[in-house]
């Protein structure tokens, strides 16, 4: 048991009723998890209003409640803590609960639009190789050092988050890696961790849905550069104009990763190909099996964060050189027949534009390129057309389909894409709802040397219509049809 009023600590508080020197047994914020002597916090989300169940917290054992308004009806022996953010309050009240674990480790977040994933991944891979223990939270996994545990978040609720972080102290976890996203940033989930250092990949157009405009979805991943301390480090992409509103009013030591531009870490990509990128990275040349420009941006993160966090320059070189691709990243396979298909996350246009500019720039022009490509429902709309125009402009065949349509009709969001094809790229288009149909119609179409991309869904083994979700798979599925079309 631990007492309310320690747990409160750096807990913005209006207003309380009942005592805060109570002990208590557990910290939730999802009424139907509620036990006797537990905290409940009433958040309040899109759909539901966690102030209407604190009735049904108490009656189910609470014995204090944490919330924004305190409710006409009071119960006698419950605690009432008013406070002005909810949500916030509970990152505080998370950290304190579990004994801020974020301050027993070194933990660096990523936030972008693009790359996170693979960097959190191959920063965790290269820290495992150097002979640490590492833990993860990812929008694939989450891992406390070898212990794997399932991710539904890219960023998870903040109980979740001090909750993993408290196991890696409890195995003795040195370095973590997390993807910190926008919705994470702005729904409070990451205040009251304790960073030491940021990296910034890039910002593109994404979530506009969730933020009203792009400055506001760009000032939302500012705020996190904002609040890094003085000893943490920010390390941003400078070839992103983006990269230095970043840096503005941050107190953390300041560096700076580019391709394209003068930077602490410079890298120059001196050979592309389908087997891996050789690199010039500030003085020194480096091999990776990672693939495309991308992937240059995201090994020059990699190196400056390793070295910032104190590994040896030669060692970080001979690491990075052993690192494998992430699982739904430019993940690609060859068929016997000489076809070469790639299952990629893909889902912005900036991201499609990157990987289908990557293809491009390997492939000698003599074979087709096959694009499987649609977007996910109930998700930023106004990047269907020009999801559309940038699949049909960059490749030679396009099958437009479904990705995780939710509760939208899937018909409506592949007419939505078809808005951005020019004219002159009608004859390269086709659609095919069924995504399984789809990806079967691609590998059909190829002929030997065709490249195939898998577009949208990456690492996901499932797709989501009207609330229900099945086994999907990209990679299993072209990677079954191309093996029966071998026979």
């Amino acid at each position: 048991m631990q007492n309310l009023k320690d747990i409160l600590y750096k807990v913005n508080i209006n207003a309380v009723v009942g005592s805060t020197s109570i002990d208590v047994n557990n910290l939730h914020f999802d009424s139907r998890e509620i036990s006797n002597n537990d905290v409940f916090v009433a958040i309040r989300g899109n759909s539901v209003d966690g102030h209407d169940y604190i009735e049904t917290a108490i009656n189910k054992g609470a014995t204090a409640v944490i919330c924004e308004e305190i409710p006409s009806q009071l119960r006698d022996a419950t605690t009432y803590v008013e406070v002005e953010n909810t949500s916030q309050a509970l990152a505080f009240l998370a950290a304190n609960f579990y004994g801020n674990p974020s301050e027993n480790l070194r933990l660096v977040g990523v936030t972008g639009t693009n790359g996170k994933t693979t960097i959190v991944t191959l920063l965790y891979q290269l820290f495992k190789k150097a002979g640490y223990k590492v833990g993860l939270l990812s929008t694939v996994k989450i891992m406390v050092d070898t212990i794997e545990y399932k991710a539904t978040h890219t960023t998870p609720d903040s109980l979740s988050i001090n909750k993993y972080l408290k196991l890696m102290n409890d195995v003795g976890v040195e370095f973590c890696f997390m993807e910190v996203s926008s919705h994470g940033i702005h729904q409070h989930r990451t205040d009251g961790l304790h960073f030491e250092g940021g990296i910034f990949t890039n910002i593109t157009h994404d979530h506009l849905d969730y933020h009203n405009t792009f400055a506001e979805y760009r000032d939302v991943k500012k705020s996190f550069f904002d609040h890094l301390p003085k000893t943490a480090f920010a390390l941003v992409n400078i070839d992103d104009k983006n990269g230095l509103v970043m840096m503005q009013n941050t107190k953390a030591k300041k560096y700076t990763y580019a391709l394209k531009t003068y930077a602490d870490y410079k890298a120059q990509i001196l050979e592309n190909e389908f087997s891996g990128l050789l690199l010039k990275l500030n003085d020194s040349e480096l091999w990776t099996k990672l693939i495309g420009s991308f992937n240059a941006y995201n090994v020059t993160a990699i190196y400056g964060a390793a070295e910032l966090l104190g590994l040896e320059k030669v060692e970080v070189l001979r690491l990075i050189s052993s690192l494998e691709s992430v699982s739904g990243r430019f993940q690609y396979l060859i068929s016997e027949e000489k076809v070469t298909a790639i299952v990629d996350y893909a889902h912005t246009p900036d991201a499609l534009k990157n990987v289908l500019e990557t293809i491009n720039t390997i492939r000698t022009k003599n074979e087709e390129l096959i694009t499987v490509v649609g977007c996910g429902g109930d998700r930023d709309k106004t990047k269907r057309p020009k999801m559309g125009h940038i699949a049909s402009a960059l490749s030679t065949k396009v099958i437009f389909t479904s990705d995780n349509p939710r509760s939208e009709v899937p018909e409506t969001i592949i007419e939505e894409i078809e808005t951005g094809v020019e004219p002159q790229n009608f004859k390269r288009t086709m659609s095919i709802v069924d995504r399984r149909q789809a990806i079967k119609t691609a590998c059909q179409l190829a002929k030997p040397n065709d490249i195939i991309l898998i577009a949208g869904k990456g690492h996901e083994a499932y797709q989501e219509v009207k609330g229900q979700r099945t086994d999907f798979d990209d990679y299993k599925i072209v990677k079954e049809f191309l093996k029966q079309l071998q026979k």
